[in-house]
């Protein structure tokens, strides 16, 4: 395997082996604590533009399932259409795979969708260096080549500069299950497939728009503020949407993840990045106001700060880890959110009540 060199933007290296696609690539370097799920992960549009780094040493050992649709259209194993995630770093790559679903090894994936994949580097070192720093741009070199003389990382951009929101999201509007019940209007930030699933599992037609998309003189029962990549301080339009729609109506809104942040800034919140961020299948939150505590998966870099929340508005969920916010709700109204992923596939599923709320707010 071709050998391959990380370098942060502080300098610091780690050697590895190839084992996906072999092309050099810049991204932000994130990681993630969860033991599974990195085929959903790598689809996870929220990963758009990271380098996406498991602390978990044994990755590939149960492969990937086949790439497969269902009749509405949504991937039946995977959360998106492809990998969104700028590339795969792992400490020890299994070349063999067992697993009663697995069509293929994740090598062969990643070389099929042009991802690079690096093995043997000393991941929990690194996520020592990601903790101590917090998230940092990133570079992957193959060979001997020198990331000041290679052309591919002239004129690349930061992480932070770029509307990554505006990259993943659907360019036209989608319906699901169409004639349904009750309707709810979807805002595409990056959405997950399990989100849709979780919507039509439950009977309603779910009308899927663009992030920018003016869905203010559509009839609709309810909004639901979908997940996506990024600063939320890039997406001024979908929060000029979002507060022309709560001035006019008190029609239910749920978000999740970035949903919850553009909710939290259409109520007056401002955002902040996170050191290095939540992204893990444990992290704990409690429902404010009870002594409620969930396991919660997450992925996300940014938080609201909850000091800056309207009079009307209030926390509904804080992390028991580190105090952030996970999500808030109105006072008055059936408008809420979570930071935290209720729709979690590959799990937990403990919070996925938050769909039942806002089906029987509808």
């Amino acid at each position: 395997m071709k050998e391959v060199t990380l370098v942060l933007d502080d300098g610091t290296q780690f050697h590895g082996q190839s084992f996906g696609y072999e092309k050099n690539v810049a991204g932000e370097v994130v990681f993630n604590t969860a033991m599974m799920g990195y085929p959903e992960s790598l689809t996870d549009p929220s990963y758009a533009g990271q380098m996406l780094v498991t602390t978990f040493p044994l990755v590939g050992n149960y492969g990937v399932p086949k790439f497969s649709f269902e009749k509405n259209g949504l991937p039946t194993f995977m959360e998106s259409d492809r990998i969104y995630a700028t590339a795969l770093i792992v400490s020890d790559y299994s070349e063999q795979y067992s697993h009663w679903n697995a069509h293929e090894s994740l090598s062969e994936w990643l070389k099929r969708e042009q991802v690079p994949g690096v093995t043997g580097i000393d991941t929990r070192e690194l996520t020592k260096v990601l903790r101590e720093h917090g998230v940092m741009m990133g570079r992957l070199l193959f060979g001997d080549k020198s990331h000041e003389t290679d052309e591919s990382y002239k004129n690349q951009e930061d992480y932070g500069s770029v509307n990554w929101v505006e990259r993943v999201s659907c360019k036209d509007v989608i319906r699901y299950n169409e004639g349904a019940g009750k309707k709810v209007v979807l805002v595409d930030c990056g959405v997950k497939a399990n989100i849709i699933r979780c919507l039509i599992n439950r009977g309603v037609e779910v009308v899927r728009v663009p992030w920018n998309y003016d869905y203010t003189g559509m009839q609709f029962d309810g909004l639901f503020l979908a997940n996506g990549p990024g600063d939320p301080d890039k997406c001024v339009d979908a929060v000029d949407i979002l507060k022309k729609q709560l001035s006019a109506n008190r029609k239910p809104v749920c978000g999740i993840c970035m949903g919850n942040q553009l909710l939290a800034k259409a109520a007056g919140a401002t955002i902040y990045k996170l050191k290095y961020g939540h992204r893990s299948h444990n992290q704990p939150v409690r429902e404010v106001g009870t002594t409620r505590c969930y396991v919660t998966s997450q992925n996300h870099g940014y938080a609201v700060d909850a000091s800056t929340l309207g009079k009307e508005w209030r926390e509904l969920f804080v992390n028991m880890n580190d105090g952030s916010n996970e999500g808030i709700r109105h006072q008055t109204n059936p408008w809420f959110s979570s930071q935290f992923h209720p729709e979690a596939c590959s799990g937990p599923v403990d919070t996925e009540f938050m769909f039942d709320r806002f089906i029987e707010a509808l």
